[in-house]
């Protein structure tokens, strides 16, 4: 079969000839229609992610849409190594399936699934979201920052912040629902002020952190509290990406004087088969809640060029 096959960690894949899967126990063959290009299949296709294989060659891609062999129309994540979704025909644990809502065409589902998830997983299962709360978004001007805001709007967030490097996507992120935004691009101590004002100000509930790095160093700084004798108000700080950095300097002051929770939100903090359920609610969502991912469609034959593109939009190679 044809598929998208990578042959070196440090070239892009080649479309090429490859064997087909066959389903073993527990899994059904799902015929590909579409697959994104997301940054984490950018990270396991060069060997740099956590969860990156160490045999070559294989197939990449974490997730798409396609067709059961009973002809349902499903989205489905994580298929057996060494096929990944850019084949197609992938086998995949039955349980990491979902349909696809009829309102919903497969580029727009394999576009959004894989940024909508994370904001949205992270909310729900990492940090206990709850109607009301207010919502930091930090690095909201990509693919996965856009649908936080969307997300943590439809979810019920009463207030959402969101802060990116480039001043012109402005307008464009409180077009989203954002209801106000903060500018990266400046000196650490304005910016820790400007944050100080939103998070000891009007207060902040959540902080989605696709950054780390010294953005994310800005705001545990403006957490720092005065010891006033009451209790901190309780902010839990979800790390989702590390665009900015590997690495934080962090003054364990703020750990003692602050309500800081900190976790992360990703691929073994929660179960896959929660994660493709996460997935099945937000499919549900893009409709009624008019959620909108940037998708550009390209042929998988077309995978070695596209690979190299410096592109805004979310790609998906249609099979």
């Amino acid at each position: 079969m044809k598929a998208a096959i990578v042959h070196a960690f440090d070239q892009p894949p080649r479309y090429g000839e490859i064997d087909a899967p066959q389903a073993d126990a527990g899994e059904v063959l799902v015929r590909v229609r579409a697959a994104a290009l997301s940054q984490l299949v950018r990270a396991q296709a060069s060997g740099k992610h956590y969860s990156s294989g160490k045999t070559i060659p294989f197939v990449p891609g974490a997730d798409g849409v396609g067709l059961r062999e009973d002809g349902s129309r499903v989205y489905f994540a994580f298929p057996r190594g060494p096929i990944g979704a850019m084949a197609e025909t992938v086998a995949v644990d039955a349980r990491y399936c979902v349909a696809v809502p009829d309102d919903v065409d497969d580029i727009t589902a394999a576009a959004i699934a894989n940024p909508g998830m994370s904001s949205w997983a992270a909310l729900e299962a990492r940090a206990g979201f709850k109607p009301g709360e207010r919502v930091l978004i930090n690095g909201a001007a990509g693919a996965s920052g856009r649908l936080a805001i969307q997300v943590a709007k439809y979810l019920g967030a009463s207030w959402i912040v969101a802060t990116a490097r480039d001043p012109a996507v402005r307008d464009e992120l409180l077009a989203l629902g954002a209801d106000t935004f903060i500018c990266l691009d400046q000196p650490a101590e304005r910016l820790t002020a400007l944050l100080r004002q939103e998070i000891q100000g009007g207060g902040i509930d959540i902080v989605l952190d696709y950054l780390w790095g010294e953005p994310a160093a800005c705001i545990l700084n403006a957490l720092v509290g005065t010891g006033s004798g009451e209790a901190a108000h309780r902010l839990r700080f979800v790390n989702i990406g590390a665009i900015a950095g590997a690495t934080l300097p962090m003054n364990p002051g703020v750990l003692r004087s602050t309500g800081l929770e900190m976790t992360g939100s990703g691929l073994g903090s929660i179960a896959t088969e929660d994660l493709v359920k996460v997935v099945g609610r937000l499919l549900e969502a893009v409709r009624p809640g008019n959620l909108e991912v940037d998708a550009k469609a390209m042929p998988l034959k077309q995978v070695e060029a596209a690979w190299q593109l410096d592109s805004t939009s979310r790609i998906v190679f249609v099979v």
